[in-house]
C-alpha cells in the first residue's frame, strides 16, 4: 500500500511539474511578448553594386535556417578532384555562414554523367558529416552549367 501512494505522489509531482513549466511558457507573460520576426538574409558580405544585380544569393538564412546555392568546380580535373574541390568550397562556405557540413540536412548532388557516381561517393564519404548524416538526393543532370561533373547545394542550420 504505501508503494501504491509513493507512486501516487511521484505520479502527482510530475503532473504538476509539467503544469508549472506549461504555464511558465505560455502564461500571461509569453502572451505578452510578441515573437520575433523572421527575415531572408545573407549571411555573406554584399556583392560588390558595380557588378550588377547578382541572379541568385551564394547563401539565404531564415532563423536558424541556412541554404547555400549550388557550387561547381570549373576547372580541369576528374569526378574526384571536381567533387573534393566542391565539398572543400562548401565546407568553407558553410563555416562562412556560422554552419558545418554535420549540421547539414540535406545534400543535392547533380552529376553530369551518372557513370560518376561510385567515384563522387568515394570522396563524398570521406567527409566528415556526423553521426546521423543529412538526407541526400543524387542524380544526373543534361549539364551542370561551368563544365563542372558535379555541383552540390545544401541545406543547413547554424
Amino acid at each position: 500500500m504505501e508503494n501504491k501512494s509513493r507512486r501516487g505522489l511521484l505520479t502527482k509531482g510530475a503532473v504538476a511539474a509539467a503544469a508549472a513549466t506549461a504555464l511558465a511558457v505560455t502564461g500571461a507573460d509569453a502572451k505578452a511578448k510578441k515573437p520575433a520576426k523572421l527575415a531572408k538574409r545573407s549571411p555573406y558580405p554584399p556583392r560588390d553594386p558595380s557588378a550588377g544585380k547578382p541572379m541568385f544569393s551564394r547563401g539565404v538564412a531564415y532563423g536558424n535556417m541556412l541554404f547555400i546555392s549550388g557550387i561547381g568546380y570549373h576547372k580541369e580535373g576528374d569526378i574526384a578532384v571536381h567533387t573534393r574541390g566542391v565539398l572543400d568550397e562548401m565546407s568553407q562556405a558553410l563555416k562562412d555562414a556560422g554552419s558545418s557540413l554535420q549540421q547539414c540536412l540535406k545534400v543535392t548532388v547533380l552529376l553530369a554523367d551518372l557513370k560518376d557516381y561510385a567515384a563522387m561517393n568515394e570522396v563524398y564519404k570521406s567527409y566528415d558529416w556526423g553521426d546521423v548524416p543529412p538526407v541526400r538526393t543524387t542524380t544526373s543532370v543534361a549539364g551542370v552549367p561551368g563544365n563542372s561533373l558535379v555541383e552540390i547545394d545544401v541545406i543547413a542550420y547554424i
